[in-house]
């Protein structure tokens, strides 16, 4: 087991009782990340979906867990199922969406992980609550921190 690693987790829901599904999670992520800080509440547009969908709420929660980062994971999946998650696409509706963002300064590109999150630079629904608790946090792929980040997709650009 690692020793305690920082890490970033973004919460989403876009059906039936957003506000309950976040507080949910945010009681079972207590269990194994401490230190636990968690941004405000952002309602957002959809984004990258197919079909017309409900507003999404989304946060991010940020702590230290001394888990490896398949098993937060494997973790954040048993979260989502349990919470009624079902997954048809890519692109449906959600219960409730967890996505490990950042795992210490760790860079890791396995068969269904990879850490930080590849598209998480370029959604301001992760970047703007991302950067509430933790805009100094530095990147591991760019060398930049989150806020330069979130302020570069603010302007158009990266």
């Amino acid at each position: 087991m690692p020793a305690s690693v920082p890490i970033a987790i973004a919460l989403g829901s876009n059906l039936g009782d957003r506000h309950a599904h976040l507080g949910w999670a945010l009681e079972e992520l207590s269990a194994f990340v401490s230190h636990l800080r968690v941004s405000s509440i952002h309602q957002t547009e959809p984004a990258e979906v197919l079909e017309p969908q409900p507003q999404y709420l989304n946060a991010v929660a940020i702590g230290e867990t001394a888990l490896e980062a398949r098993e937060v994971l494997a973790r954040l999946l048993r979260i989502e199922a349990r919470r009624g998650r079902e997954r048809l696409s890519f692109h449906a509706t959600r219960t409730l969406d967890l996505d490990l963002i950042l795992y210490g300064n760790h860079t890791i590109d396995e068969a269904g992980l990879a850490v930080p999150h590849p598209r998480f630079r370029d959604r301001l629904f992760v970047l703007e609550p991302l950067a509430e608790v933790a805009g100094g946090w530095v990147d591991p792929v760019t060398g930049k921190t989150v806020a330069v980040i979130r302020d570069g997709v603010r302007q158009g650009g990266r």
